[in-house]
């Protein structure tokens, strides 16, 4: 099993120090779902939300989200992306909205941490915007799918 690159020798939490680290192309794959009744879901889906396009705003919190994911998350790199995608896909026979983000760079950490993020918030959003008419939504299954570049090479979720 891997050490925690998080914890030094003393056992206390650090920034990983990656300047010895080589620049590689480095891209991840995350997903959340937000799941909701088939009115709230049509109400986004038909541009109904007094609101205002509630899948391009969330698209725009995650994308900043993810450029922002060292000033949320303790310990990470402040990363100069070159890529940041949200895709938003509405799943009306399960009633829920699929979030899949894609952040990309060619650096010395990998952007596992800012697609999780991205896809995150982009579910909150959809939240937020969607809470005075449905407080109980369900965010959920957020998680990573794929990432290659860096030491530890390629990793891709089962299907």
């Amino acid at each position: 099993m891997s050490q925690l690159t998080h914890i030094n020798a003393a056992g206390e939490a650090h920034m990983v120090d990656v300047s010895a680290k080589a620049e590689t192309v480095r891209e991840a794959r995350a997903e959340a779902f937000v799941e909701m009744s088939a009115k709230t879901l049509a109400m986004i889906t038909e541009g109904r939300h007094h609101k205002g396009d509630v899948f391009a705003t969330a698209r725009i919190a995650g994308i900043q989200a993810a450029k922002r994911t060292w000033e949320l998350i303790p310990l990470c790199h402040p990363l100069l992306l070159t890529k940041v995608e949200v895709h938003l896909e509405a799943l009306t026979d399960s009633n829920r909205v699929r979030i899949e983000s894609v952040c990309r760079l060619t650096g010395k950490t990998g952007v596992e941490m800012e697609a999780l993020t991205a896809a995150s918030v982009a579910a909150l959003t959809i939240y937020d915007m969607c809470k005075a008419v449905q407080k109980d939504m369900v965010i959920g299954s957020v998680r990573l799918l794929e990432k290659t570049g860096g030491k530890s090479g390629h990793f891709k979720v089962d299907a």
